[in-house]
């Protein structure tokens, strides 16, 4: 069921995404798509770099002062999902089923409604066949278009030599998972209201089972539940009834987060194909700093580096990068100091950059889905 996908494709996303971004009347809808589809239209070129313009510059932007009526409570957040992620939790082991609970029942709790689904499967691993599960949580499972984000919550084996000493992979990847919790929870009253408002686009949140090797990293000893789910993906139709489309072809984006937490993370620009999304990231992180809303940020302190090409990293994203998937990457480099080593733990954590990098992703999702901030309940 593989499709290939042609050039022109990211243009016809990135027009569906303005049409329903500036709420066009159906008649100039429907014209721009079938001229898109059937010609080579000068016009039709000026309107994908007049979407490039429109989104970084022109699309709902909403004031810090709006945003915070959703707060973001970083020591609430640290409690409620970060320590819980903070265990020892390799494919199979007492901890891994522990997080996975933990993910499903925080979801299960919100009242967006989140669809949760697990994907599992037993997968021969240098130690033997061992059981592994992602977790797929979908807004609105009806929608055809898809903003994902996703995170491995597994963390690294340790061989029992290394007894007395447990590996939290702090950064690798327990905040990433938390952090996509936070933005559900932070988010709640949006995402539903969202639903109903935009039913053709919803975020679906991926908790991938199995990015690290087992042993040592190879082709078959890394990204278990990313393979899997990719090929599960590239053959289930979507939508239902599908005969040429996939799941796959219902994602619009792909944001993978990894090895987040470490202070002064840099990302810079692995995919020229959505260097659009990583220049948005980068204008909301400068406007959230001119408002002051981002803590112990200095005018020396930038996280998102669009013009900054660096090289591509083996990750979760891969088997869907494959099958020809628009991805934005977010994972630092270099990678933090304390990467794969015991230091990987709640100490080394630095709040500040997790709590600001906690707004913009907040307000990123916003304004992709185009949700509109709730009014506090204690509101004036």
């Amino acid at each position: 069921m593989k499709r290939e996908r042609r050039g022109s494709e990211d243009q016809y996303v990135f027009l569906t995404h303005w049409i329903d971004t500036v709420e066009t009347p159906i008649y100039i809808q429907t014209l721009f798509l079938q001229l898109h589809k059937q010609t080579n239209f000068p016009f039709l070129i000026a309107m994908f770099f007049f979407q490039e313009w429109y989104v970084l510059t022109k699309s709902p932007r909403y004031p810090a002062s709006q945003f915070s009526t959703s707060p973001i409570y970083l020591e609430q957040m640290w409690q409620r999902d970060l320590r819980p992620l903070l265990v020892t939790r390799y494919p199979g082991s007492p901890g891994s089923q522990a997080v996975q609970e933990h993910i499903k029942a925080t979801l299960g709790s919100l009242g967006a409604g989140w669809e949760v689904t697990e994907d599992r499967f037993i997968s021969q691993t240098p130690y033997g066949p061992l059981p592994f599960t992602n977790l797929i949580a979908t807004l609105n499972p009806a929608a055809n278009r898809r903003l994902v984000l996703a995170c491995h919550y597994d963390s690294k084996y340790y061989p029992p030599q290394w007894h007395g000493r447990e590996f939290q992979g702090a950064t690798d990847s327990a905040v990433p998972c938390a952090m996509m919790l936070e933005i559900a929870r932070a988010l709640d009253e949006e995402l539903e209201a969202q639903k109903s408002s935009s039913p053709n686009l919803t975020l679906q949140l991926i908790f991938f089972d199995g990015e690290e090797a087992l042993f040592q990293w190879t082709s078959t000893d890394s990204l278990y539940g990313s393979r899997h789910l990719a090929q599960k993906m590239e053959s289930t139709p979507h939508p239902t009834g599908a005969t040429d489309t996939n799941q796959l072809d219902g994602m619009d984006l792909l944001v993978l987060l990894d090895l987040i937490g470490a202070p002064s993370p840099y990302f810079g620009n692995q995919f020229p194909r959505t260097t659009i999304w990583l220049s948005r990231l980068q204008s909301i992180e400068k406007r959230l700093h001119s408002m002051n809303q981002l803590v112990d940020h200095p005018n020396s302190v930038q996280y998102f580096w669009p013009n900054r090409p660096v090289g591509h990293i083996q990750d979760d994203h891969i088997p869907f990068l494959n099958r020809g998937v628009r991805i934005l990457h977010l994972i630092p480099s270099p990678f933090p100091s304390v990467w794969h080593t015991f230091d990987d733990n709640e100490q080394n954590l630095d709040r500040s950059t997790i709590q600001n990098l906690n707004k913009i992703l907040q307000v990123f999702v916003l304004e992709y889905l185009n949700a509109r901030p709730a009014v506090p309940s204690d509101a004036p």
